[in-house]
């Protein structure tokens, strides 16, 4: 049979009230009857209903986590920062993904609200006004993680991508690279990648630089059309603004005859494990994933909690990482 609250407090002898009071750390209780609780609690195996719990204190101590692909390794090791700081705080997170689908992305923020979660952590490649709307209408923390709201009106944490493209492109024009090919999806797709694209703009003549945009991004995708650009374009430098995308163009300029990084040198952003399982094994403009997550859950801890934030925008390091691809 299931053990009940009453059940705790008949074999504590104590109140249901006060049982609730230890579970929810919602009042002092003395040390004594603490301990009869928990004694109690252990001996039923008693497990508290989260729903429950939620309804009484308007607080169910989940959180829910949205991101764009779940089986990306990038987001993988996000949602591994979100996690172990959740598990300090005593979270639990709900985790969706949601195909970079705008519909989709905007009607999880609906049913996140209907599982009644504390707060959400949001990861989108391209925020909109849909997306604003959704977050107001919610009437519940948010923080962007690994996103840019370009007019700061959400919490955020990201890396200024734009300084990052600049380090890629004068990367390369200090090995003596001339002619660049920038491999992107699409700007309306990510707007991240869109800064990147705008930092090495800043550096590389418009006649030495060239944008491969490949669509959504994936490397099935991307690898014939980067191959496709390559037989008809002189370049002996790419700039790939995610490491499959990199993965696409070191195999793209290999399958056409060509040798990474004699003719090709590549740099690609990211620094998750496909950097390091291809073949030169790829120079990378590393983000910090695990930072990404980490510190968004604090910043969403904070939120919660009425603690003093300095800074809503949140802009962590970057670092060129070497490798043999370049």
């Amino acid at each position: 049979m299931t053990v009940t609250i009453y059940d705790v407090a008949r074999e504590a002898q104590v109140s249901m009230a006060t049982v609730s009071r230890v579970l929810n750390g919602t009042a002092v209780v003395k040390d004594e009857t603490k301990r009869r609780v928990l004694q109690a609690i252990a001996d039923l195996g008693y497990r508290p209903n989260a729903v429950a719990r939620g309804l009484a204190s308007k607080k169910t101590k989940s959180i829910g986590v949205i991101v764009p692909d779940v089986s990306a390794a990038f987001f993988a090791e996000v949602v591994r920062g979100i996690e172990d700081i959740a598990a300090m705080y005593s979270y639990q997170i709900i985790l969706t993904n949601s195909d970079s689908d705008l519909e989709r992305e905007v009607d999880l923020v609906g049913t996140m609200w209907e599982k009644q979660v504390d707060g959400i952590i949001y990861m989108t490649n391209h925020l909109k006004s849909e997306h604003v709307d959704a977050f107001e209408q919610a009437q519940i923390p948010v923080v962007l993680c690994a996103t840019e709201d370009p007019e700061r009106r959400i919490p955020s944490v990201n890396i200024d991508n734009r300084q990052a493209g600049r380090d890629a492109a004068n990367y390369l024009l200090d090995r003596g690279v001339g002619k660049i090919g920038f491999v992107t999806t699409d700007a309306e797709v990510s707007v991240l990648a869109d800064r990147r694209w705008l930092g090495v703009a800043s550096c590389v003549s418009e006649e030495n630089l060239f944008r491969i945009q490949v669509g959504k991004g994936t490397y099935q995708h991307a690898l014939p059309i980067i191959q496709d650009y390559l037989k008809q374009h002189q370049l002996d430098g790419i700039i790939a603004s995610s490491d499959e995308l990199g993965l696409a163009s070191v195999h793209a300029v290999q399958d056409i005859g060509n040798k990474v990084p004699d003719d090709v040198k590549v740099i690609a952003f990211d620094n998750t494990r496909l950097a390091n399982m291809v073949r030169p094994e790829m120079t990378v403009v590393a983000q910090p994933m695990y930072d990404f997550g980490a510190v968004s859950m604090r910043l969403l801890t904070k939120l919660l909690f009425d603690e003093p934030v300095d800074n809503l925008t949140v802009i962590l390091q970057h670092n060129v990482v070497e490798r043999s691809s370049t």
